[in-house]
């Protein structure tokens, strides 16, 4: 086991109703609290009613708010320029994220732009440390990236086709609230595409080369069977908010870092799917749930025993002296288990041919910028013609 610091400081109000009290606890945070801007995506928050609890919250505890909507999946940096500006015109000391993964990312950006004097896209692709961003909190109503309680975000610039992330503690949350009620009405195909980003992240931390990490497999794998043990009903019916805590406990435990504590975590198949959904748009659980069997397939043979650890712990495949059958029955319950959930199975069912396969994977590892290459990966490390041929095995 590697050494390692640990503390997650955001506070979680977990359970029903709870996005009613925002405003509470938010002074609990800063008494002094004057003034937020209200992040969010669609309309859909306003239609439903969402909009209106928390705005009798928040006046309730005399904060004043600016809104910012317009959030949408991969968010775009565009976006985040005007969240900037209008953050400091208003003199928002604050800012609140309603929404998923994306909001809450486009927020942390936001954050970060409100106190930087440069261009904030810079940040993300250079991996500049700013050391200071606004706080953020979250009223969270799509559980998938985990950003609620990560240090982490992802931005795309649509005009130049890239996508970056960025992690600071900065960044992670003050607070936020997790109603698991508030998913009930989520179409078919976000559900499914927020189970693959959950169990994405556990993947990411627990395919490791280091070893002794006894408890931390164990949490990965135990939460990666909650999940998966709830995740049909989610999506497929009839649902219900117990399985929806399941999911949504999940989701904030997958990426607030607490499973990969101690090892060394991968990360290929996040940075690699960020091409696509770069590119092409698509949903990046989507991207994901195609990638991740590809990625198991591509490097199982790197490290047979801890692909045999995840075939009979999470996959449940009986052992046996045929170690190579075992696993491959294991990926193959896997792309199952995602088929069952609706997901894709190929790059070609997403719209995606081969036509830019090579650029994709040159940008993945920075060739195709002219700069030194970084592989992608620790648990195996991949130069870009092994992302490349990762790619043609989706198709």
């Amino acid at each position: 086991m590697l050494n390692f610091a640990f503390q997650i400081p955001t506070k979680i109000y977990f359970g029903r109703d709870e996005q009613k009290n925002i405003g509470a606890y938010l002074k609990q945070y800063n008494p002094a609290l004057r003034k937020l801007l209200l992040h969010y995506g669609s309309d859909r928050i306003k239609r439903c009613g969402l909009f209106d609890e928390i705005a009798a919250s928040l006046e309730a505890a005399g904060i004043a708010f600016a809104e910012l909507g317009g959030v949408v999946p991969n968010p775009r940096v565009g976006l985040v320029y005007e969240g900037v500006e209008l953050c400091r015109r208003e003199g928002v000391e604050l800012i609140l994220a309603v929404g998923g993964g994306s909001a809450i990312d486009s927020a942390k950006a936001i954050a970060y732009g409100a106190l930087y004097d440069g261009d904030i896209w810079e940040v993300y692709q250079k991996g500049i440390n700013l050391g200071k961003a606004l706080p953020v909190a979250a009223i969270l109503t799509i559980p998938a990236a985990g950003s609620e309680s990560s240090k982490s975000s992802v931005i795309t610039n649509e005009a130049l086709e890239l996508k970056y992330g960025h992690s600071e503690e900065v960044a992670r949350p003050v607070l936020s609230v997790v109603n698991p009620a508030l998913f009930a009405t989520l179409p078919r195909a976000q559900a499914a595409y927020g189970i693959a980003d959950i169990m994405s992240h556990i993947f990411e931390r627990y395919f490791t080369n280091t070893a002794h990490t006894d408890v931390s497999d164990e949490l990965c794998e135990g939460v990666l069977r909650a999940v998966m043990r709830n995740a049909p009903a989610v999506v497929n019916g009839p649902g219900g908010y117990d399985a929806w805590c399941e999911i949504a406990f999940a989701g904030s435990l997958a990426h607030n870092d607490l499973l990969g504590r101690g090892r060394e975590e991968d990360w290929a198949c996040h940075h690699i799917e960020h091409e696509l959904s770069a590119v092409y748009d698509i949903a990046h659980g989507a991207g994901l749930a195609v990638l991740t069997p590809f990625w198991m397939t591509y490097v199982y043979q790197r490290n047979i025993p801890m692909f045999l650890q995840f075939a009979t712990k999470v996959m449940g495949v009986e052992m046996n002296r045929d170690a190579e059958r075992v696993i491959l029955e294991a990926i193959r319950r896997l792309r199952e288990f995602f088929r069952r959930l609706g997901l894709p199975g190929t790059l070609g069912e997403l719209g995606i041919d081969g036509s830019r396969l090579e650029e994709m994977a040159k940008k993945a590892n920075g060739v195709a910028f002219g700069e030194e290459e970084w592989k992608q990966g620790n648990f195996v490390t991949l130069p870009w013609q092994e992302v490349l041929e990762i790619y043609r095995m989706a198709l």
